[in-house]
């Protein structure tokens, strides 16, 4: 089976999602399985206490009982002590279980019954022992024999049995709920086991089939890469080759273009000093004799030719300036390179002192925000990139908002990355591109130009093996930036 990488990374994802479910479920559920742990051991241990008292008060009530018979037949200190003691604990113990029973209805109409009986026994208890201390032993021994005290002690007896069996029953229930929980942990923490396995399973075999494939594909690129340095050397070769015959074609066009440029601009010019001559004749001729002189010739010589003269002189030299943009263009490309490691922040001050009196002209601050690291390039094609870049940005100030130019710098891994910033008039997000064409302008055309500044500026940077791109808005200033290798390289200058 062939896995494709989209299919390989949505199956890999979706069974992340699964496992980290799964995980937080089985989580989820043990924190709420503990919570109800804790719940219950509270509840258990709650139980345990009560069942404690229970016991103590059975057990208080049973020690006064026996340490007053004790001391109704023999009158000695020991028995009245322990009859005072244990008589003493029982109400702060019978006060304790009701405290702790309180949220149990039943346990608190036993604890109602318990008290009155605990009441009687005492006062029987306070009334023999008096006896027997007033040195009466045979009248609390007629008064214990008749009394109901044993029945009482018997009653209390099984109040605190049903208590204590009460208390059992609620510490089964509360254990099997415990019981109930933790086996549904358990079931839960399975089932997510089982199933985290089978998604791991699943994942190990979907991972083994796609590396199968990326080996098989690592054995195809392999036979491939074997021919592939010399193919690219070789493709390299032809590449440079033509780019050669390029530059050296328009190098040799531009040339051949400028001889008969230079005839036409001669011969216009020829043509403008005879102006002066055949308009001085016409106002002769006019003069002496109107007859000659029709108005269609009079018209001719004195407004169309020196505006036809005019439409020739601006074309030519219009021309003129774009053939020698191609020349120099075609000059730039075929320069050698010379690489060398270039100090930006001087190289930057002596581009605002080469501009000074441009800024100070047009009111424009060059801001150099420290440190510009340096860089390894080409000095010259440095030096023309961001001296075309700073000039955009003089030339295209924003109408009535003094001009802040600002240049930084930066270094992201192997690269450097320098931006130039202005606050002029923009550019419109549509000519982000259209702006590096050679001939092509952006905006109101109320700058003389002709469309090759930025252009040289991209091809410099290809050369240098960087990019420029643009980001601006209208009104919002340009930002431009320059991302170049940190160390410049013959080999980068053949890849760009």
């Amino acid at each position: 089976m062939t896995i494709s990488d989209r299919l390989f990374q949505r199956l890999v994802f979706v069974f992340m999602i699964a496992g980290f479910t799964l995980l937080a479920t089985a989580g989820v559920v043990s924190v709420w399985q503990l919570n109800r742990s804790q719940y219950f051991t509270q509840w258990v241990d709650h139980t345990y206490r009560v069942q404690g008292r229970l016991l103590e008060l059975r057990y208080l009530v049973e020690r006064a009982e026996t340490a007053r018979r004790g001391f109704i037949l023999r009158p000695e200190p020991r028995f009245y002590d322990a009859w005072r003691r244990a008589a003493a604990a029982i109400p702060i113990t019978v006060d304790r279980i009701a405290e702790t029973t309180v949220d149990n209805t039943d346990q608190a109409k036993r604890i109602a019954e318990l008290r009155p009986l605990i009441a009687r026994q005492r006062a029987a208890w306070i009334q023999t022992m008096g006896l027997v201390k007033a040195g009466r032993p045979q009248t609390a021994i007629r008064m214990f024999r008749t009394d109901d005290s044993t029945d009482v002690t018997r009653h209390i007896r099984r109040v605190l049995e049903a208590m204590v069996a009460e208390e059992a029953r609620l510490l089964a229930r509360r254990s099997e709920e415990q019981s109930a929980g933790s086996g549904l942990l358990y079931a839960v923490l399975g089932i997510a086991g089982v199933l985290v396995i089978i998604v791991g399973i699943t994942s190990v075999v979907i991972i083994r089939s796609y590396t199968r494939d990326l080996a098989r594909s690592r054995t195809a690129l392999r036979a491939l890469n074997e021919n592939l340095e010399d193919a690219v050397k070789e493709r390299t070769t032809d590449l440079q080759r033509a780019n050669d015959e390029i530059q050296r074609f328009a190098y040799i066009v531009s040339h051949d273009l400028r001889s008969p440029l230079v005839n036409v601009m001669g011969f216009t010019s020829e043509l403008a000093s005879l102006v002066p001559p055949l308009t001085e004749f016409v106002e002769r001729a006019d003069k002496e004799a109107p007859a000659i002189v029709t108005a269609e010739a009079r018209l001719a010589i004195t407004e169309d030719l020196p505006e036809a003269i005019g439409f020739i002189r601006s074309s030519t030299e219009k021309m003129d300036r774009l053939i020698n943009a191609i020349l120099r263009l075609s000059r730039e490309g075929r320069r050698t390179i010379s690489v060398q490691k270039v100090d930006m922040a001087a190289l930057l001050e002596e581009i605002r002192n080469s501009m000074q009196h441009a800024l100070t002209e047009k009111g424009v601050d060059l801001l150099i925000e420290a440190p510009i690291p340096s860089i390894v390039s080409d000095r010259l094609a440095l030096e023309q990139i961001f001296s075309n870049l700073i000039e955009n940005a003089v030339k295209y100030l924003k109408p009535g908002t003094p001009g802040i130019v600002k240049v930084r710098g930066r270094a992201e891994g192997l690269r450097l990355i320098y931006e130039v910033e202005d606050n002029g008039r923009g550019i419109d997000p549509r000519d982000h591109e259209r702006i590096f064409d050679l001939f092509r302008r952006s905006g109101t055309q109320d700058v003389p130009g002709e469309g090759i500044g930025l252009a040289h500026v991209r091809a410099l940077a290809y050369r240098l093996g960087g990019v420029i791109d643009c980001d601006a808005a209208l009104d919002r200033g340009a930002k431009f930036r320059l991302s170049m290798p940190a160390t410049f390289s013959v080999n980068q200058e053949a890849a760009s």
